[in-house]
């Protein structure tokens, strides 16, 4: 199946974030992180909000390419946008765009025109905030986005296939996510199938895995099971992977092992990157 699809405000797609909401994620994102792992994942997924945003920005405004999720899933599994789009399953960006549910103050540091480096303040939008509570539910939340995925894609048969990118740290504790995430995936356009893609941030002090080809590498068990749920790229994304200068096959997976912040950043953009947008 080609991929090829126009996406455009007629025709959009479609993109839907899994996020690991259990105890555990209140653990040091790697050993030296002062900061928790829900606090780094909530960062990168309001940055790649702002970013997809930015993508759909014209000058009269925000065009609605795509339609957004977040369902988290920890002590409760459900839509996890804050403020005005609380409980809401899927939005047009649009509305992500103008509804932040606050705009944060923060300070980076930046070039500061003579060689140096300097503090810089910037305006953070919040869509969605870290909770690190409960058990690992993952087949539920698996089960919630097919769910999902299926009235999307009834509505919308012919366009680019919708994106689920699950992010989680620990095993699931509801039992084997191995089927549920095979239904997932057998959802499908016109254009082609859903595109499942895991993110492991495991506990194993282990080197970071990113795009694999095969399992071979992988530290455990699970590492292995979520690399096998995850969908192989179609070829516009392994052109993409390629120009990171990471190796790609036909058989390279939309995968993640052990991603620290700035590989987390890569993953999710390059998975959130459109092949035919107009």
């Amino acid at each position: 199946m080609s991929y090829t699809a126009e996406i455009s405000r007629k025709n959009p797609s479609c993109f839907l974030f899994l996020i690991d909401r259990s105890g555990s994620m209140a653990d040091p994102f790697g050993e030296d992180s002062k900061k928790r792992k829900a606090d780094q994942v909530s960062d990168v997924i309001n940055r790649l909000l702002q970013n997809l945003i930015i993508k759909c920005a014209k000058q009269e405004g925000v065009r609605d390419y795509y339609h957004i999720g977040v369902i988290g899933y920890g002590m409760q599994v459900g839509p996890a946008f804050a403020g005005a789009l609380a409980g809401k399953d899927l939005v047009p960006i649009s509305e992500v765009a103008n509804t932040p549910a606050r705009i944060e103050t923060r300070s980076k540091k930046g070039d500061d025109g003579a060689g140096g480096v300097t503090d810089q303040t910037v305006k953070f939008p919040i869509w969605f905030d870290p909770v690190a509570h409960g058990g690992t539910p993952m087949c539920k939340a698996l089960t919630q986005a097919q769910s999902m995925m299926q009235g999307w894609t009834s509505e919308h048969p012919h366009g680019f296939p919708p994106v689920v990118i699950n992010i989680s740290d620990g095993e699931p504790t509801d039992g084997d996510p191995s089927a549920p995430a095979e239904s997932l995936t057998q959802i499908s356009s016109s254009d082609g199938n859903l595109l499942f893609f895991n993110v492991h941030i495991s506990s194993h002090a282990a080197s970071s895995v990113l795009f694999p080809d095969n399992d071979e590498t992988l530290p455990d068990d699970h590492a292995r099971l979520l690399f096998n749920m995850s969908s192989r790229l179609p070829e516009f994304l392994r052109t993409f992977v390629q120009q990171e200068g990471i190796a790609v096959s036909e058989n390279t997976r939309g995968f993640a092992f052990q991603a620290d912040l700035v590989t987390l950043i890569k993953f999710l953009d390059i998975g959130t990157r459109p092949s035919n947008m107009r």
